[in-house]
């Protein structure tokens, strides 16, 4: 039944990324309507009876299922219609990606009560950054438009696509609205981090092992908090911003679905 959900999720994303903005009620409707089939197949897929399937691909699609629904709120704030054709399709392909990719089961049973509090932690924050990941992208594609001239003035001649980048909030607005992000998700990714760090034998039975994971992740918290500190007390923002926080999100990407990706697709090894 999980994969029927995917499968629909999946067509809803697609449709409600292509259609007319003027279409917006339909839009929302189908997005929430994708949102929930998508929750409930991932739900469905990865709690299974004392266990979690985890893998690359459940990852990837938990973490746009809850860009999604970032989207969805902070989109009746503040048009965004920029950010629905830029992160739907890729919602699409992830919702499919668990029926492709199947991941394995992790028994909990020797597993603390920390541990899934652990786990949802990290799928927050990574989720939360991968929203910002998205934004930095849209405020990149915005600023090329304006500073080739191509932008608010010449909407008209630019098509769907130069419309919607027209009906973006100013560039002031939308960077304080990714550095809110980027604190959430940095608070949180601290919050991973430092659980890792302490807790490490109660919540994986061994002592922390200093592996690629391991390594990525830390390289991405430092890079966020450059970024933040910098922000701060230096003032940083236009392209130094943007080139963080994508070399942080990229980083944090190589930590928990590349690893994965690696193991499962490439050298065919469930998880440990």
């Amino acid at each position: 039944m999980q994969n029927y959900f995917f499968l629909v999720a999946a067509v809803l994303y697609a449709g409600c990324a292509f259609l007319p903005t003027r279409l917006r009620v339909t839009i929302s409707i189908g997005s929430a309507l994708g949102w929930t089939l998508h929750g409930l197949a991932l739900w469905s897929d990865v709690v299974v009876a004392e266990s979690l399937r985890m893998g690359f691909a459940q990852m990837l699609s938990a973490a746009m299922w809850i860009s999604v629904a970032v989207y969805w709120v902070e989109n009746r704030n503040m048009a965004l219609d920029s950010m629905r054709v830029l992160m739907l399709p890729v919602a699409a392909v992830a919702a499919l990606l668990p029926i492709v990719f199947p991941g394995s089961l992790m028994s909990l049973q020797d597993k603390t009560a920390l541990f899934p509090w652990h786990v949802a932690i990290a799928l927050l924050a990574y989720s939360t950054l991968t929203v910002a990941a998205f934004h930095a992208v849209l405020m990149a594609v915005q600023e090329s438009y304006l500073h080739s001239h191509r932008g608010l003035l010449n909407e008209s001649k630019g098509g769907w696509y130069a419309a919607a980048i027209a009906r973006l909030p100013a560039l002031l607005t939308m960077e304080k609205m990714l550095f809110r992000l980027i604190g959430i998700g940095f608070f949180l990714l601290t919050l991973t981090v430092l659980s890792g760090l302490l807790f490490s034998e109660q919540l994986f039975g061994k002592a922390l092992t200093w592996n690629h994971k391991t390594i990525f992740t830390l390289l991405s918290w430092v890079l966020f908090g450059v970024l933040l500190a910098g922000r701060q007390w230096r003032g940083w923002r236009g392209k130094t911003a943007l080139t963080f926080t994508l070399t942080g999100f990229m980083t944090l990407l190589l930590a928990y679905v590349g690893s994965r990706f690696v193991l499962e697709v490439v050298l065919h090894r469930g998880l440990t």
